[in-house]
């Protein structure tokens, strides 16, 4: 699966970490957008439903609480990474945003 994620990123798809802006501050993955799990409905207001994002936290709890919110909200193209530090150093693209 890990592979498939790298494979999802480096064709554009956003990172959003869902931790929250300590965890984020303390270490993240480069050009990952910080989006604490708490502000995930208000951020559907500004997220872009058909592009690619892959959700990430600090062990995958998080990450998939946020997958099930954004899904359920019409966000198809939606993955939990889980851990946002097993993906390595492996950097997010650019941040197309409404």
């Amino acid at each position: 699966m890990e592979e498939d994620l790298k494979a999802i990123i480096a064709n554009g798809a956003l990172i959003i970490d869902v931790r929250t802006p300590g965890e984020y501050k303390e270490g993240h993955i480069k050009g990952s957008l910080s989006i604490p799990l708490n502000e995930i409905n208000e951020a559907m207001s500004w997220l872009i439903k058909d592009v690619p994002a892959v959700i990430v936290c600090e062990s995958g709890n998080r990450s998939g609480q946020a997958v099930k919110i954004l899904k359920a909200n019409g966000f198809e193209k939606i993955y939990n990474g889980g851990s946002w530090d097993s993906l390595g150093n492996i950097k997010a693209g650019g941040c197309p945003v409404k």
